[in-house]
């Protein structure tokens, strides 16, 4: 734990977008962000700081960036694209979650499903894997969909017309927030830009 405190410490406090990668990123995102713990996105659960069950979600998934950009798996994109390691590495799209509900979404598409079924009793998120969709709980669905629709913006990234409709009506039902907006004015100060879907 002290060797994670001294690297947290060192780390610088901004990173700048030519020299951005993901892995860097890491510790400035728990420390600038949540270095007491906070909310996970999808159960709302509390965590505390350097809780091992929890891990960063990419809200809009690499694995469709990958494929956007054309530059391979996510490990030949880190080694070849500049660009790719800017878009993995910001931090408007980045959000804790619980590492085993973050890998049972992998990179499906978020949408609404008929009927309630949670995944767990006390986590509002469900699974449909015949439709190969999700839903998050209803707290969380205007802070998924600013993520979403800034990252697709920023850089110039699709999102499908069904999937951008119901993203746009979870911006309009679930609008920022008071720590949203906290969160938001505090990624502008290390990464140098705010997400304009929220100010």
């Amino acid at each position: 734990m002290k060797h994670v405190m001294f690297a947290l410490l060192c780390f610088p406090l901004i990173v700048s977008a030519g020299e951005r990668n993901y892995l860097d990123t890491i510790p400035v995102f728990w420390r600038t962000l949540y270095p007491d713990g906070g909310a996970g996105l999808y159960c709302g659960t509390r965590f505390a700081a350097f809780d091992r069950d929890y891990n960063i979600e990419h809200v809009y998934p690499m694995s469709w960036v990958t494929r956007a950009l054309r530059c391979g798996d996510r490990d030949a994109c880190r080694r070849s694209s500049a660009r790719f390691n800017e878009i993995e590495s910001d931090m408007h799209n980045m959000y804790p979650a619980r590492k085993d509900i973050n890998r049972r979404r992998g990179a499906l598409p978020y949408r609404e499903i008929r009927g309630e079924t949670h995944i767990e009793r006390g986590c509002d998120f469900e699974i449909d894997y015949r439709a190969g969709v999700v839903e998050p709980r209803p707290a969380s669905r205007g802070n998924i969909a600013r993520a979403m629709l800034y990252l697709a913006d920023r850089y110039q990234l699709q999102i499908y017309e069904r999937q951008r409709r119901t993203l746009l009506a979870w911006h309009r039902a679930d609008p920022p927030d008071d720590e949203e907006r906290r969160r938001n004015r505090r990624i502008a100060d290390v990464q140098g830009n705010a997400n304009s879907w929220i100010d």
